[in-house]
């Protein structure tokens, strides 16, 4: 018996080392917070099919510039999204390739479940 509860508390411990830093996991928990609102989540979607003007996502979300706005300035805050000057007007995109992947891999979580 002492055997196993050695082999446990061993087991306990390899699991415990492998863990992230505390301040890992709580960035990790603020990233999938933004991604937790509805109106985020749909921007994103949008940005990964095209490149956008805040306007042209009011247009598509029927939300105020205002509104839109807001939220691009939450994703830029998390590194999501970033926006390019062309001229007066700012392109919004997603920042990089691992939004595109955390975008898909949830799609593809959430579609398995609904099926």
């Amino acid at each position: 018996m002492a055997g196993d509860e050695e082999k446990k508390a061993a087991a306990a411990r390899n699991i415990r080392d492998r863990l992230s830093a505390d301040d890992v996991i709580y960035s990790l928990a603020e990233l999938f917070k933004v991604f937790g609102d509805p109106t985020r989540a749909k921007i994103l979607q949008c940005l990964q099919i095209k490149d956008l003007y805040v306007g042209e996502l009011a247009d598509i979300l029927a939300m105020s510039v205002s509104a839109v706005s807001h939220q691009l300035r939450v994703l830029r805050a998390a590194k999501l999204v970033k926006g390019t000057k062309e001229g007066k007007e700012v392109t919004y995109s997603l920042d990089d390739d691992h939004v595109t992947k955390i975008l898909e891999f949830g799609l593809t979580h959430v579609n398995e479940q609904r099926n």
